[in-house]
């Protein structure tokens, strides 16, 4: 059987494969499988919008289960922004670098205890018959103006995860898969992933 993960996101795909490993029936497709596939523009006000939008438009053109994932860094002292622009916050064809370094800008303008922030996963699940689950999943931490590690993508380097005193790009690959928020948004679509693969 096989899903689509409604991504051409390279880093995000292997993310989601390696948490859906234990799905041994399912092969986990990826856009980069569909090169004419035109994907639909990201309209949605908030990340759950934006993931039901690929979802459903993957599912209708593709004719398969897809998944639709959309996430990003929110910080509340800076309005929520990045939010559901962190992968253009700098401009439309902005590489991760080019993010943080406008966020870390904007970071040192706040007080320390003001640089929190959170990363928000919203996952839904989509037939060609329309939405089948929808949820998030959020993952609280610091924000450093300092990136620090090599590992993860994004907003990683400058995200620290509270009680463990280290970057995203810092931490080993299994322990943020096991911590992240795109972890615990896919713990709740599972029983969904699971009867839609009988």
């Amino acid at each position: 059987m096989k899903f689509v993960i409604a991504s051409s996101n390279l880093h995000k795909v292997r993310e989601m494969r390696s948490m859906l490993k234990e799905f041994s029936t399912i092969e986990f497709l990826s856009l980069r499988d569909f090169p004419d596939y035109v994907p639909p523009e990201e309209t949605g006000e908030t990340f759950k919008e934006n993931a039901e939008i690929k979802a459903i438009h993957a599912a209708k053109h593709l004719d398969c289960v897809a998944i639709g994932d959309d996430s990003g860094l929110v910080v509340p002292a800076l309005n929520g922004e990045p939010g559901v622009y962190s992968a253009r916050y700098a401009g439309a064809h902005a590489n991760d670098q080019e993010n943080r370094e406008k966020l870390i800008a904007k970071l040192k303008s706040l007080p320390i205890e003001k640089r929190i922030g959170y990363f928000e996963c919203c996952i839904a699940i989509a037939t060609k018959d329309g939405i089948k689950k929808s949820v998030c999943g959020n993952c609280e931490g610091e924000l450093l103006d300092t990136p620090r590690g090599s590992q993860g993508f994004g907003y990683d380097p400058i995200f620290l995860k509270h009680n463990y005193r280290k970057t995203f790009a810092e931490l080993e690959s299994d322990t943020k898969n096991r911590i992240s928020h795109r972890r615990k948004a896919l713990d709740k679509v599972e029983p969904t992933l699971y009867s839609l693969s009988r």
